[in-house]
């Protein structure tokens, strides 16, 4: 079903994507959109609301692997439903793990004693942590790069915020013994990719001085739940500050080793060239001379509840909203502009989660002309970091966080 059928249907109850699901009329409710109008034209027509299990509609983006992006009217509070988490995988088998049989092995070269843990000793063996954190794509507004360039053509909702519960990595490495000489720590899921088109086992790895950050986790619980099988049951891996790709779903191995990883997932895939943004932390062993592994997000925002050409009256009180996010250094501003940049007056700022966690921000007006009005909102944070008015080009469509702009009609 895409956007078109989708509307004509919001009258009445309809079965929704191959997974059969009958939605009341109070499910179709919410106005949803397919994607910001600078998404390529196939990829809106080809868009559809459709449901996973465990899941409320999402926008389909690709089947084979899934990956579902989040309406953006749901980005609107302090945390995203587990049921309305984006999902994002890069091969398609993703078995289903029961939590009885599960056992995360941690091993390798540079490990001293290695060990098996179940789910109860995870949970019970170690201090258990709550950690409100951004989960965010590192393709996330992909679509919008103009040109174009390959990959999943995410809009504005291949993100979640939530409140992720679990045991620091480093207690459990410490309680297995790190050697001195280890570099790299690497990590693997259950999910694989179908062996006739030779997918690459999706494997990451993380430098040990991230692995040991004491606010990396091994997270088992997301909104006070456990978490969903398409957000990483029975046991994920939560990176604060960085993008997603490092946060491996349904975890099952841990190797310490001690020579830099050289799996495809590191090398080529998820680098961007060296020297091209302001991020602060450094992979340094993955690094080449001419490119490095994305790391930490870039300063951002999303206007998140004005739609493209809304129609307002003049006089009346508008009300824009928002979240603001960076990879850990806090939000410092977010600020509005009504005159295409010339000015910008500063926005309201919700409440304080912790500096992992994005930021609501709000911003009251009344326009005073008819016409049409841009609304501008850019975001900085604490360390001098702001949006740019220029989009960083780079091949693989990371790290979008220009400026955004929503037209309302002053009618």
């Amino acid at each position: 079903m895409n956007r078109r059928n989708f509307l004509k249907g919001v009258s009445g109850g309809l079965v929704l994507g191959g997974a059969g699901l009958a939605l009341p009329r109070m499910a179709l409710a919410m106005p949803v959109s397919m994607g910001p109008a600078g998404l390529p034209a196939g990829t809106l027509d080809a868009s559809l609301l459709d449901a996973l299990p465990g899941k409320r509609p999402l926008i389909r983006r690709t089947f084979r692997a899934p990956n579902y992006e989040t309406p953006v009217a749901y980005l609107n509070d302090l945390y995203t439903p587990n049921d309305a988490f984006f999902v994002r995988y890069h091969v398609s088998n993703i078995p289903e793990v029961a939590a009885e049989s599960w056992k995360l092995r941690i091993g390798g070269e540079a490990l001293q004693n290695p060990v098996e843990l179940t789910l109860d000793e995870l949970k019970r063996g170690f201090e258990r942590v709550e950690l409100p954190a951004l989960c965010m794509c590192a393709g996330n507004r992909r679509g919008l790069f103009q040109p174009h360039v390959p990959g999943v053509q995410w809009g504005n909702g291949a993100m979640g915020n939530a409140r992720w519960v679990g045991v620091r990595l480093r207690d459990v490495l410490n309680k297995a013994g790190v050697r001195k000489e280890a570099l790299e720590m690497v990590f693997d899921g259950a999910d694989s990719g179908i062996a006739a088109y030779k997918t690459p086992d999706f494997v990451k790895s993380l430098p040990m001085w991230k692995a040991f950050d004491e606010n990396t986790l091994i997270a088992f619980e997301m909104n006070g739940a456990a978490l969903p099988h398409w957000n990483g049951f029975p046991a994920r891996l939560v990176v604060p500050g960085w993008v997603g790709t490092y946060w491996v779903k349904n975890l099952m191995s841990i190797e310490v080793i001690a020579k830099p990883f050289e799996g495809f997932w590191m090398k080529p895939a998820y680098r961007i060239p060296l020297g091209k943004f302001p991020n602060v932390d450094r992979f340094i062993t993955q690094e080449t001379a001419v490119n490095t592994p994305i790391t930490d997000m870039v300063v951002n925002s999303l206007i998140t509840n004005i739609e493209e050409g809304q129609r307002v009256r003049p006089g009346q009180s508008v009300d824009v909203k928002g979240v603001a996010w960076d990879g850990g250094y806090g939000i410092r501003t977010v600020e509005v502009s009504l005159d295409e940049g010339q000015s910008w007056r500063p926005a309201t700022l919700g409440q304080d989660l912790g500096r992992f966690s994005w930021r609501l921000w709000s911003y009251r007006f009344k326009p005073a002309r008819r016409g049409k009005l841009t609304v501008m909102a850019k975001a900085s944070n604490r360390i001098g970091q702001t949006q740019t008015a220029e989009l960083i080009l780079n091949p693989a469509g990371y790290h979008h966080n220009l400026i955004q702009k929503a037209t309302i009609q002053v009618m």
